[in-house]
């Protein structure tokens, strides 16, 4: 226990500042020193093969950053037709874009029921999977499931 404390803790302020540089927040920063230390303290029989702990450490911190950015940025989902709707700018490909938002749309309400229902969720409603998987209750692998499923149904029969 004083050797983890020893070797790990002097670099505490550290691996904060890596973790506020990438997340942009005092609290998810130090939520992710705090899972760091965790991660540490579990493979604690492990440190004497670790040459350098500040590297080790740190590597294992932006691992834990990018899976906390990539879990934020999947909560942003915003619906299909805001979407296509915004990043169109001429008059003549927003009419384009909103016919082929129709064929889609149409396509969604033609997949099959569980596939359909978490399609529309996530399109129409732009929320995210575990928001569907809340408002289904199914989990949220299986709402991913449905969802990849959906989506290369709906490439096969409309080409995008």
């Amino acid at each position: 226990m004083s050797d983890f404390k020893d070797i790990w803790l002097p670099y505490s302020v550290r691996f904060y500042r890596v973790a506020y540089h990438l997340l942009e927040s005092q609290q998810d920063a130090e939520d992710a020193v705090q899972t760091l230390y965790l991660k540490l303290w579990d493979s604690r029989d492990r440190m004497s093969e670790i040459k350098n702990p500040l590297a080790y450490g740190i590597f294992i911190l932006k691992n834990i950053c990018i899976d906390r950015i990539r879990r934020r940025s999947a909560r942003k989902v915003e619906p299909l037709d805001a979407t296509v709707l915004r990043a169109e700018s001429s008059p003549d490909s927003v009419a384009s874009a909103k016919e082929l938002l129709k064929i889609v749309m149409a396509e969604i309400d033609r997949l099959p029921g569980k596939q359909a229902a978490v399609m529309k969720l996530l399109a129409k409603e732009g929320l995210g999977y575990e928001e569907i998987s809340e408002r289904t209750g199914l989990s949220e692998v299986h709402v991913r499931v449905l969802v990849s499923t959906a989506r290369r149904t709906l490439k096969r029969k409309t080409g995008i």
